[in-house]
């Protein structure tokens, strides 16, 4: 057992310095940029009379600025602006940049829209069709196919080989097997729709507490970059690393008792992010439901429970598990704590997933079709991406695009535009 962890472990002493210190002054930055800002949108908030007051469904009790998901936005984007070099174009479509500039435009988006409805206030459809939109925005669909990314290929966990019935392949597709625009690709679409709106409603939905989605979400990033990190993903790291620093950067801020709230503004903008950081960088979803088990887990039961009472999925009450949790006694400070370390340990749960994953790769392991799905773990399914897990030589790497230099035995591997679960 001794022996095999530390070869599970080899992957990270490997990694590229050059980028662990771009990642890490990136990240440092957008933290900066991220706590300075706070104070100057809370300061504009005050003067303009934009808080959020006390009321019967309220936890704080005196008014309170809300649109701390300005200031996580701008330094976020601004940073990554400084610090995040885009990878190689892996095919004639689609560049990593695209990817980028799609995740910056749908998060103004969601940014402008939920500021609004922070600030006046919206009801339920006209922000589920900003929602939507955002969606259309990161799938870009444009000319005869999807150019920016799209959900339609399964792992199988029971997947024995290829020519086995089709329940038995080692890859499940929606229908769909590329991303050409056509009725068959709705299902694609609608999954891929379920997974950024679920995402950004899971993170707005546990953010009833004083940096509780803040900290969940700092965590879940973190985990993200460091995943990315192992499978040779480090420009999707870096750009993780800077979103993880400017959620970091709001949380001192927002830690109980809260000086400014994030708002919806915050919380589909840090969904947003999560959702399409884990396909871009190849970190998994599985993993990434890991990482966020316990929250995802929660408003699956609590929307369940008010559909089974009759009542919207949406309608507020308080039985999700912080509130519960409060009931039992423990303080604010607590229950984030005790997110926190879950999220945590679920994280390290995810990270050994993806390290012994990247382990096996180097073994040969994958070069087996049926080990190459094993798991139930989803892998890039961009164009390269293949070929990046199976450690073979990836066209366009920077190391051969004169980039940055990579490490001897390491590919600089980026990822293209549809993904697989």
């Amino acid at each position: 057992m001794t022996q095999a962890s530390i070869i599970y472990l080899q992957p990270l002493f490997f990694l590229p310095i050059s980028d662990i210190l771009t990642a890490l002054i990136g990240g440092g930055c957008a933290f900066v940029f991220a706590y300075l800002l706070t104070f100057l949108i809370g300061a504009f908030c005050r003067k303009v009379g934009w808080l959020d007051r006390p009321a019967a469904r309220r936890v704080h009790s005196k008014a309170v600025p809300r649109l701390g998901g300005v200031a996580i936005f701008i330094a976020f984007f601004i940073a990554s602006r400084l610090f995040y070099s885009p990878g190689p174009r892996l095919n004639p479509h689609v560049h990593e940049l695209t990817i980028y500039w799609l995740l910056i435009a749908a998060g103004a988006l969601m940014v402008i829209v939920h500021a609004y409805d922070d600030v006046i206030g919206l009801k339920p459809l006209p922000k589920l069709i900003a929602q939507t939109v955002a969606v259309l925005i990161i799938l870009a669909p444009w000319g005869t196919e999807f150019n920016g990314i799209l959900i339609f290929t399964f792992n199988n966990p029971f997947g024995i080989a290829q020519g086995a019935p089709w329940y038995l392949q080692p890859t499940l597709f929606l229908f769909t097997h590329d991303t050409m625009i056509g009725l068959i690709a709705i299902p694609a679409v609608l999954f891929t729709w379920f997974w950024i709106v679920g995402m950004m409603n899971t993170v707005n939905l546990i953010d009833g507490l004083d940096g509780l989605a803040t900290g969940v979400v700092a965590i879940a990033a973190l985990i993200i970059t460091i995943i990315s990190f192992v499978l040779g993903q480090y420009s999707i790291a870096i750009l993780s690393a800077i979103f993880t620093g400017a959620t970091l950067g709001f949380l001192p801020h927002n830690w109980n008792p809260a000086k400014i709230f994030m708002g919806d503004s915050g919380s589909m903008l840090l969904g947003l992010g999560l959702a399409v950081l884990s396909i871009m960088g190849g970190a998994k979803i599985a993993l990434a439901i890991i990482v966020l088990g316990v929250p995802i887990l929660d408003v699956a039961v609590v929307m369940i429970n008010r559909i089974r009472r009759g009542q919207s999925p949406l309608h507020y009450d308080k039985t999700h598990l912080h509130y519960r949790l409060m009931a039992t006694g423990l303080n604010t400070r607590q229950i984030c704590l005790v997110f926190y370390g879950l999220t945590f340990l679920f994280g390290l749960l995810a990270l050994s997933a993806s390290v012994i994953s990247a382990d096996n790769g180097r073994t040969g392991l994958l070069d087996r079709p049926e080990a190459a799905t094993t798991g139930g773990a989803d892998q890039a399914g961009w164009p390269g991406a293949e070929r990046r897990q199976r450690q073979l030589p990836c066209a366009g790497t920077r190391g051969q695009a004169g980039g940055k230099h990579r490490a001897p035995g390491r590919q600089g591997t980026r990822t293209g535009h549809p993904a697989t679960v």
